[in-house]
């Protein structure tokens, strides 16, 4: 099992995912890691850097739809004393700051245009100047920028320059919704159960069966961070030992029908996943008790645990914090 903080992976698109990480981050190009909302997208950016030639740097991270227009410049590229009004002294953008290090530009789909400009000066040139300032500098800085926009769309509505796209995306990221990640949705679901458990100190063992099926028919339209919250609530409103679709709250209303196939062998896959993660939820990881319920050896369940990379989840037991471990 390979994991990301909040994010695991044994799906084929996740694995995917961390095969492109440990290939980009051995260059300096931009990176564009594009994604809804609540997927992950900073904490693919953070992998990047902790495995790059600018890992002993800074990873400067800026919003740029959280900012408003009028600030962002200057919040970005810093301002001259005197640049506007209120600027009374000289001020160091995000950029300078992220010198000999990475800059992650959240939501750069929101960037105006006159910014996109000197954006794309400083890839294409590595040059750039201070609101208000007449002096060129220039930094070492990699950029990695993200977004939940189609940029596509936007370049055809003349919202984003299309040479900025390309620079971006000379190494482009797409990090799928946790709906269509498959079994991946499960394990992230018991290793956030494990943490506020601990967190809440309530003897939670695991999720019922019921729980489980809501967990995979939900859309969940706010991915991995609707995930944690609703495991979270879940945990605190939980009277059992065990979690249920209310408290989850996932009514029947909330749910999707499974409306698509599936090869036998990913629904093969999905069940095996879903029965040995529920196992060894319920018996805290006690193997030959995992073993004896789903009546398999012990050696079988080595294989299967190897097979699906699921060894970390008995090893680590309730992590905290779990590295992205990408070899």
């Amino acid at each position: 099992m390979e994991a990301l903080e909040e994010m695991v992976g044994t799906s084929p698109v996740m694995c995917a995912v961390f095969d492109s990480i440990r290939k980009v981050a051995q260059t300096d190009m931009p990176v564009l890691i594009t994604g809804e909302t609540g997927t992950g997208k900073e904490l693919i950016a953070q992998a990047i850097h902790e495995r790059s030639r600018q890992k002993q740097g800074p990873c400067v991270p800026i919003n740029c739809g959280a900012i408003p227009d009028t600030l962002l410049e200057s919040e970005l590229f810093g301002h001259e004393r005197g640049a506007f009004t209120g600027a009374v002294q000289q001020k160091r953008g995000k950029l300078e700051a992220a010198a000999d290090g990475t800059l992650f530009l959240d939501e750069v789909g929101d960037l105006l245009p006159p910014l996109q400009v000197k954006l794309l000066r400083f890839l294409q040139e590595g040059t750039f100047e201070r609101l208000g300032g007449q002096r060129t500098l220039r930094v070492n800085a990699r950029i990695i920028a993200a977004t939940n926009v189609d940029l596509k769309l936007a370049i055809d509505k003349n919202l984003f320059r299309e040479d900025l796209y390309y620079r971006l995306g000379v190494m482009h990221i797409h990090l799928p919704p946790i709906r269509d990640r498959g079994e991946d949705t499960t394990l992230m679901a018991m290793i956030f159960l494990k943490r506020a458990a601990v967190f809440y100190r309530k003897p939670i063992r695991g999720y019922t069966s019921e729980a489980i099926n809501a967990i995979h028919s939900y859309s969940w339209p706010g991915n991995v961070r609707e995930l944690s919250n609703k495991v979270r609530r879940a945990v605190v409103m939980a009277e059992g030992d065990d979690i249920t679709p209310r408290d989850l709250d996932l009514t029947c209303e909330t749910l999707q029908p499974e409306d698509s196939l599936a090869s036998l062998r990913a629904a093969h896959r999905r069940i095996e996943v879903e029965l040995i993660v529920k196992a060894i939820s319920l018996h805290r990881g006690n193997l030959t008790r995992v073993a004896r319920d789903l009546e398999v050896s012990r050696t079988t369940l080595y294989r299967k645990l190897r097979a699906y990379k699921l060894e970390a989840l008995v090893s680590t037991g309730a992590p905290r914090s779990a590295p992205l471990r990408i070899a």
